[in-house]
């Protein structure tokens, strides 16, 4: 892993769109049924990104990750439009991480040659099951052998790929997840995203699940699914990196890298969040969600920008906690004293220490236990007060 103190800089890059809706994601994604105006939206990305950078400066970008939505639904030569102009901006780093999202389906994986063409050199595959009733369950559009036949398409296609599944499913098992786990480490190369089924607020399983129509493992079975997941990788070689996030060494995703470790990027495109450093100060942004007022914006203004907030030293300083301490490697308290102006206070981390939930390295570095992973709110509110 590279320095946590080093000079990082990444671009999010959003996509909002999608073919249909999962029922249970809550991230900023549309459908539209009229055909998108990619040429339209790859100059709104290009001149947010020529605002952004003559806002701040110039950078070293050492990763973009272009997100959504379904990024993959975009033509190579939109991808390539936008990296055209993070270089155009910007000083690209020559090793850089070029992250896209993808839909494991048949149509998608077709387009990876052009990504690759373009300067995408890593994909993100939404598996997230690998039975066909699972993926029916979570409103997937491909099916588990396709989903293996896209994967095989980016083991062709990229050096590095990953991909996600959910577990703490309805009815999932810990035998269940064993199986599914081991055969998706077999296909996974490098990286997996695994991430537990929760049910947000407004989303269609929130409804199902307060009907008592959708049941999800209570606190005690999902705890063991935790632990079956984080002993399992950890046995094959890919041992957690963040809580959700598995790699073999030198393998993690240096993007999402970027935000854990409080460091700096720009947020691209509609409903884009971004961190940024303006004459010492760390700015908040934040963009419109919705992708044609977004559009209209960028074109009347150069950006989609609608908060913008100034951040305080105690709200960078939580912020850092909080992001920090999702990692295996855990925080430098003398980074957090340098962003906060006050110390972590020593009974607090001896009491947590005590408890199991905390480590302390020999090097001062402060890390949260396999025990104080599934706490992890707890230990953070604790240590910032």
């Amino acid at each position: 892993m590279t320095n946590a103190d080093s000079e990082a800089f990444g671009v999010y890059v959003h996509w909002p769109f999608c073919l249909s809706k999962c029922p249970y994601c809550d991230f900023n994604s549309h459908v539209r049924h009229a055909a998108i105006d990619q040429e339209r939206f790859a100059r709104a990305f290009a001149q947010e990104i020529a605002t952004t950078a003559g806002r701040i400066g110039p950078r070293t970008v050492t990763s973009i990750f272009l997100g959504g939505g379904t990024p993959s639904l975009m033509q190579p030569q939109t991808v390539g439009a936008i990296l055209d102009a993070i270089g155009k901006h910007w000083h690209v780093a020559g090793d850089v991480e070029v992250s896209l999202e993808a839909n494991p389906t048949s149509v998608e994986a077709t387009r990876f040659a052009g990504y690759r063409t373009a300067g995408v050199n890593r994909v993100s595959l939404g598996v997230q099951a690998m039975d066909d009733a699972s993926l029916k369950m979570l409103g997937r559009l491909h099916t588990a052998e396709e989903a293996m036949q896209a994967v095989a398409i980016a083991r062709g296609a990229f050096d590095r790929y990953s991909f996600d599944l959910i577990y703490a499913r309805p009815d999932q098992t810990p035998a269940m997840w064993t199986e599914e786990l081991t055969r998706a480490i077999g296909e996974a190369a490098e990286h997996l995203s695994l991430y537990q089924l929760t049910i947000e607020e407004g989303t269609p399983f929130f409804g199902l699940h307060a009907a008592g129509k959708l049941k999800t493992p209570d606190e005690g079975p999902a705890r063991t699914l935790y632990d079956v997941t984080q002993e399992i990788c950890a046995r094959h070689g890919l041992p957690a990196y963040e809580i959700s996030n598995h790699a073999r060494p030198g393998a993690e995703c240096r993007h999402n890298l970027v935000y854990w470790r409080g460091q700096e990027y720009a947020g691209i495109g509609p409903g884009a969040h971004g961190r940024l450093d303006i004459d010492g100060i760390r700015h908040a942004t934040a963009t419109d969600k919705r992708p044609e007022a977004w559009v209209m914006r960028v074109e009347s203004t150069g950006h989609g920008v609608m908060t913008d907030d100034l951040l305080n030293r105690e709200e960078r300083a939580d912020e850092f906690l909080l992001m920090g301490l999702r990692l295996a490697e855990g925080i430098d308290p003398r980074r957090y004293a340098a962003i906060s102006g006050r110390a972590l206070d020593p009974r607090r981390i001896a009491l947590l220490r005590e408890e199991g939930a905390i480590a302390v390295d020999t090097d001062g570095r402060l890390r949260v236990t396999q025990e104080g992973f599934p706490v992890l709110d707890a230990v953070v509110a604790d240590l910032a007060a």
